[in-house]
Order: C-alpha cells, then sequence, then structure tokens
C-alpha cells in the first residue's frame, strides 16, 4: 500500500490511536508506528507532542465509535473544520512523491498533522463506502479501533484473536449455565 494512499493514511491512523490510547504512549512507541508508516530522519517528537497527538487520537476514536454514518460524518465535519486548512500539493522538498496534505504547513505540529491528515483519510473513505470507516472492538476487555474496508457483513471485532476469545467465552457461559450449544 502505497504510503500515501487514502487507506494507508487511515491505517496509520487507526495504529496511532492504538498506540496512543491502547498502550502505554511514549516517544519511543508513537516514533515506532510513524516509522512503520514511512516516517523517516529525525521526527522530533517530544512529550508535549505525544500528549496533543492523544489528544487528537481520542477525537478520531469517537469517529470510529459513532453508531452510523450522519454521526461520523458530523464528527468529520467540525475536526476538518477545527484541525485541516486548503488542500495543498507536497513532496517535502523532493524528499518523497507528491501527496495532499491539509495542514498547515510542511512543518506543522504532529498533532496538527495527525487530525488533520487522519479525519481527511476518514472522510474520504466515508464518502466512498457510505458509511463509518471502522469501529471499535465489540470485546468489552478490549475496545480498539480498527478499519473496515470490507464488503458483506461489517467487522465487529479488531482482530480474530478477539472474536475467538468472545466466541470461546460465550459458549463456555451456555455450556455452564446448562443452555444447549
Amino acid at each position: 500500500m502505497e504510503a500515501h494512499s487514502t487507506k494507508a493514511m487511515a491505517v496509520r491512523a487507526v495504529d496511532l490511536c492504538v498506540a496512543l490510547l491502547h498502550e502505554q504512549p511514549s516517544i519511543e512507541s508513537v516514533s515506532r508506528v510513524l516509522r512503520a508508516h514511512g516516517e523517516a530522519g529525525d521526527l522530533g517528537l517530544g512529550e508535549a507532542d505525544v500528549a496533543a497527538m492523544r489528544a487528537a487520537a481520542a477525537r478520531l476514536r469517537e469517529v470510529l465509535a459513532a453508531p452510523d454514518a450522519d454521526r461520523a460524518a458530523a464528527l468529520l465535519n467540525r475536526l476538518l473544520a477545527d484541525a485541516a486548512g486548503a488542500p495543498r500539493l507536497t513532496d517535502h522538498g523532493g524528499t518523497t512523491s507528491w501527496h495532499v496534505h491539509v495542514d498547515s504547513t510542511d512543518d506543522a505540529p504532529w498533532a496538527e498533522w495527525y487530525l488533520a491528515s487522519s479525519a481527511m483519510a476518514l472522510a474520504v473513505l466515508l464518502a466512498d463506502y457510505q458509511r463509518v470507516p471502522g469501529g471499535l472492538c465489540a470485546s468489552p476487555s478490549c475496545r480498539r479501533p480498527y478499519l473496515d474496508f470490507g464488503g458483506g457483513s461489517p467487522r465487529r471485532y479488531c482482530s480474530a484473536r478477539c472474536a475467538t476469545r468472545e466466541r470461546v467465552a460465550a459458549h463456555r457461559s451456555r455450556a455452564a449455565s446448562g443452555v444447549p450449544t
């Protein structure tokens, strides 16, 4: 997947949400996710950047938790109004391929870049699929965000592991209560 495609930006958004909201966020853990998604060089992340990105992740998580496309669109419109500027093309001084940015400048603060680019990617996916582009894991012990690009039935779990754990727990609960399985 090309690093600046809409899907790649959405995957990065969710991976950062998980790192910032469901793990112990640190400069190192956030840098690891950013590097895994193609960011190179000295990232210059500080503790204040991580804290601001964590707040942005919480706002993006609300979009994925939206009960329907209308609510997700309203949340995305608010995020885009708050965080995004006019679209512009950049190649970061010839170091990358041309791609669209909606943050204020190539040197915008990390949280501004993360919120603006992620909101734009999720908005494009909502427009493409006409539904919330993901969700929160249905496992009460998890609740991690995930993306759903597939057709057919919408996903309910972030991973096969969570789905299996919930199926096994339901099976054991039925067996313990004497309900035929």
